[in-house]
């Protein structure tokens, strides 16, 4: 397809260097040389550490972030978008892996992993939740998404935005939000505010929990329906008796339990569950 066709059949505003933005990846590039600036100052990237950007786009953050770091590795899902880095970075400068970030196995690069990245909104929970089962191998999370999803991975307990994103992200890194970026830096514009986070894992900070599986069901059932009490929320795990015995109120809501209630309430039923003759 020629340009011109792309530029008769996709709206103008969606057309950018030529690319016609496609709604199914989420993209909008960010355009702002001061919201660029900002982003690659907030990382800071030195020579010779491993920088992943996750969606690098039409390269507005890759290039700075490879003048400074010498390298990036670059997950892209967009083939279109992938030959043309290809073509405006050699091998030494970038290396292009071209797929799905959900389904990329971060742990393959290795250690201490600076992971950069716009995050698309229409995947930002299952990508948060995905980078956190590889938080061993991070060294920090340098992440854009819309301001809704960071106010919820910074929430507090007792707030509207209080959840389970904030509850199963908080147990594993510490987290701050940097910056808010105006829909006008990006191209096209997305209709909502965006907001730059750092979330760093806790490593050894990190709450101990016995069953991770079992604490994220815990987590996900508690906040499945956020008017119950955690009596008939958490009832096909246990009764009000374990819930007392943890130090929760069954009737208590989700929202109200801090991480640590979480965890303490978690490895008490992983307790229960284990068998008689574990030590």
């Amino acid at each position: 397809m020629t340009h011109g066709a792309v530029r008769r059949r996709v709206p103008a505003a969606r057309v950018v260097d030529d690319h016609a933005a496609r709604r199914r990846f989420g993209q909008n590039f960010l355009s702002d040389p001061h919201y660029v600036a900002r982003i690659v100052t907030a990382v800071d990237p030195k020579p010779g550490e491993r920088i992943v950007e996750i969606g690098p786009g039409l390269a507005a953050l890759t290039g700075p972030l490879i003048a400074l770091a010498g390298h990036v590795d670059a997950i892209e899902i967009d083939r279109d978008l992938a030959a043309r880095l290809a073509a405006r970075f050699g091998a030494d400068q970038l290396t292009l892996h071209v797929g799905d970030a959900l389904d990329f196995d971060f742990a393959a690069l290795g250690d201490d992993l600076r992971v950069v990245g716009n995050l698309p909104y229409n995947v930002s929970s299952p990508m948060l939740f995905h980078l956190a089962a590889h938080a061993g191998r991070l060294a920090d999370l340098t992440v854009m998404l819309q301001k809704e999803v960071v106010d919820r991975m910074t929430a507090a307990p007792g707030t509207p935005d209080y959840g389970r994103l904030t509850v199963m992200l908080q147990a594993a890194f510490a987290i701050e939000r940097l910056f808010v970026v105006p829909p006008g830096a990006f191209r096209p514009a997305p209709k909502v505010d965006s907001a730059v986070a750092r979330l760093v894992p806790l490593r050894d900070r990190a709450p101990a929990i016995a069953d991770r599986a079992l604490f994220d069901r815990v987590v996900a059932a508690a906040f499945a329906q956020r008017r119950k009490t955690l009596r008939n929320a958490l009832s096909a795990l246990c009764d009000a008796e374990t819930l007392r015995a943890a130090g929760i109120d069954p009737g208590a809501r989700g929202e109200t339990l801090a991480v640590a209630d979480f965890v303490r309430l978690a490895n008490a039923l992983a307790g229960d569950r284990a068998p008689a003759t574990r030590r």
